[in-house]
């Protein structure tokens, strides 16, 4: 905006897309405007703005140029501008009826989309940063409000969806309703500061809002989106529930045959992504879908586990040797205590009866291995992550035992830190060092010949 109608003249201002500004007049090839944010007037050339009006007679241009403007990346701020003026202009009765859901549903559209720019902008140029900045501050003048918390060193900036829980509250299309839940349910939009119970809250509401969805009427790639939204927060409900002791096994179960009921074929390479994470989270809590086994279950000529209570939310992990395990509890073979989830029916030991694999989950996405392995020196404990980054999602899980009681088969896959791998290897009991590995099992020799049965049966791993 310029001082007098001349591209030569003083700029009083930098207007962003998405802005509004009052008409006065007309002067050669500019307009001449006042702007009621800044309470300041100006010209501005006529080719760099849409002039609209905001009666009823205007909504149907509005609401024309509102679908063209709706997939155009970058122009999110526009968009929003547009379904505002189209929200003054229409009458009530298109408000209340179809073009006031498909308004609506643009409108949160644009929002989650400029949430998801802004949060992708970290390291970005200066002027990218400040063009967002911008954007994010004229949809908050439009009523828009928008959350922001860190998360992994970065901030993570959300959507409140307020004009998609409208959507949801009028008589949407079924393309309407799955995307607008989508919005809603979205993982990494959850605080990282909430409680435990707040979060297992969150995640049920979550899981209530994705179960009204009729996938059936869905296209083939948005029901993938909705299959694997649902399992990945059926996978966090089976093992909070776990975590409280209470009946997990139908959540467990709901997320894989969520996961299992997706179309790999129809995956956008943007959704291989997401599918990725989201087996990996299934992975990770899938114990919680097999029957739970008592801490003394197994055979009594092996060593066995057992737990008992630590400091409050610890569970300690005790080997003891095989016998009298009430005796041998006072002076373990082994002990390590943790805050993780302990899943006592993943406990598997060698035939040589010098090592056992167990599986423990510090988070709802994130499992590792514990190898209890027998030395020269009696037992130890080593544990085995999903990888050596910051957790994120991932899993480290016992697939065999090499004959001889030197080697185990382990599979692992992880994503953080931005990067992801997903390998198969044979490791060394004694040091868990990885003497070889593959991204396909079918080329490493061991796997073939002492995979685990049940490992085999019930790994997503091997999807």
């Amino acid at each position: 905006m310029r001082a007098a109608p001349r591209d030569s003249a003083l700029q009083q201002a930098a207007l962003w897309q998405g802005e509004v500004v009052e008409v006065r007049g007309e002067r050669i090839d500019y307009l001449q405007v006042w702007d009621h944010q800044r309470e300041r007037g100006g010209f501005i050339r006529a080719t760099q703005v849409r002039r609209t009006g905001t009666d009823s007679a205007d909504a149907l241009a509005l609401m024309s140029v509102l679908r063209f403007v709706r997939d155009s990346a970058g122009s999110e701020a526009l968009g929003i501008g547009l379904a505002a003026a189209w929200l003054k202009a229409a009458p009530t009765d298109q408000m209340k009826g179809a073009p006031g859901a498909e308004a609506f549903d643009a409108l949160g559209g644009f929002a989650d989309r400029l949430a998801r720019r802004a949060s992708a902008t970290t390291g970005a140029s200066r002027a990218v940063e400040a063009a967002i900045g911008a954007h994010l501050e004229v949809a908050r003048r439009y009523g828009l409000n928008f959350h922001s918390f860190e998360r992994d060193g970065r901030m993570q900036i959300c959507y409140d969806g307020d004009a998609l829980a409208r959507v949801l509250a009028m008589q949407p299309t079924p393309e309407q309703g799955a995307r607008a839940v989508l919005a809603l349910t979205r993982s990494e939009c959850l605080d990282p500061t909430l409680k435990v119970h707040e979060r297992a809250s969150r995640d049920q509401w979550r899981a209530t809002l994705l179960d009204r969805i009729d996938a059936s009427t869905l296209p083939a790639h948005m029901k993938n989106q909705v299959r694997m939204r649902r399992a990945a927060v059926w996978s966090g409900l089976a093992y909070q529930r776990a975590r409280r002791n209470e009946p997990s096994m139908e959540a467990g179960q709901r997320a894989i045959t969520d996961l299992a009921a997706i179309v790999r074929s129809e995956l956008s390479d943007d959704d291989q992504v997401t599918f990725n994470d989201t087996a990996m989270r299934v992975n990770a809590s899938r114990w919680a879908a097999l029957p739970a086994v008592a801490a003394s279950a197994g055979d009594p000529k092996t060593p066995q586990i057992v737990t008992r209570a630590g400091a409050p939310g610890e569970t300690c992990v005790m080997l003891v040797a095989a016998g009298d395990a009430a005796r041998t509890q006072r002076a373990p073979l082994a002990e390590r205590c943790t805050y993780g989830l302990v899943w006592l029916a993943s406990a598997s030991v060698n035939r040589e009866g010098n090592a056992l694999a167990l599986a423990v989950q510090p988070l709802d996405s994130w499992r590792e291995l514990w190898v209890f392995r027998k030395g020269a020196e009696g037992w130890s404990i080593g544990v085995l992550p999903p990888a050596a980054v910051s957790p994120e999602a991932g899993y480290a899980e016992f697939a065999g035992w090499v004959p001889g009681g030197s080697q185990m088969l382990v599979a692992r896959e992880a994503r953080g830190d931005g990067k992801y791998r997903r390998s198969f290897e044979v490791m060394r009991i004694d040091s868990l060092a990885s003497e070889r590995q593959s991204g396909d099992p079918a080329l490493l020799g061991p796997f073939q010949r002492w995979q685990d049965a049940q490992w085999k049966r019930h790994s997503v791993s091997l999807r």
